[in-house]
């Protein structure tokens, strides 16, 4: 726990040889993207920890018996446009039954920590929902700030973020910013060294949207 804010970095060969795979910038484009939805695949499984059950009566073969199912409403996964879609196969592969949602926002070049917002398809109301905002990198923890808020502006008070990697600045951006009365966790495959002077993640894996899409001009 961090403030208000719960952090998991996961610890696990499997996640340490991808990830180092993932940053080689020999790997091509296809092979990032398989990356990527596998690394995420392996982070749903902790991030969705603390889905919400319900009892549900079945019958087996054998007998009845009383298991469990997810309770309503339903899920919903919002990926950070653009890159944040690289993302979404890992993520609806664990957890196929979730409403899918998208946000659209970009960094402010000349203000790292500040967000500009250029496209939305979500609910109006997302109250009593789980929300699981997708985005590969925690950089200045600007972008990660705004769509958790974005999303408590329409009643969203259980969000976990899951990301490829993290800095330490937007780890600690987000634990000071961050509502306390959102119900927030993030998940992440490793925590770097830091940013540089452009406000990115250092080693990291450069652009996760050119890698994953190519250069957009």
């Amino acid at each position: 726990m961090l403030g208000g804010m719960e952090l998991h970095v996961l610890n696990h060969p499997l996640v340490e040889h991808k990830l180092t795979v993932l940053r080689d910038k020999n790997t091509p484009s296809s092979t990032f993207r398989e990356l990527v939805s596998e690394l995420v695949s392996l982070e749903a499984y902790e991030a969705t920890r603390n889905l919400a059950v319900v009892d549900k009566p079945i019958e087996t073969p054998v007998a009845p018996m009383v298991g469990k199912a997810l309770a309503k409403p339903r899920p919903i996964i919002v990926p950070v446009l653009r890159a944040g879609l690289g993302m979404l196969d890992g993520m609806t592969r664990m957890l196929p039954s979730a409403e899918v949602g998208f946000l659209g926002m970009k960094r402010d070049e000349e203000h790292p920590t500040q967000q500009i917002t250029y496209a939305n398809r979500l609910p109006d109301d997302l109250s009593g929902r789980q929300c699981f905002l997708i985005d590969p990198m925690l950089a200045t923890g600007g972008t990660l700030v705004a769509a958790t808020h974005y999303l408590a502006e329409k009643g969203a008070k259980d969000v976990t973020a899951i990301c490829i990697i993290a800095a330490p600045e937007g780890i600690k951006f987000v634990e000071d910013n961050i509502d306390p009365s959102i119900d927030f966790r993030v998940v992440v495959c490793g925590v770097d060294e830091g940013l540089n002077d452009r406000s990115y993640i250092v080693p990291g894996l450069g652009d996760a949207g050119d890698r994953l899409y190519g250069v957009v001009d």
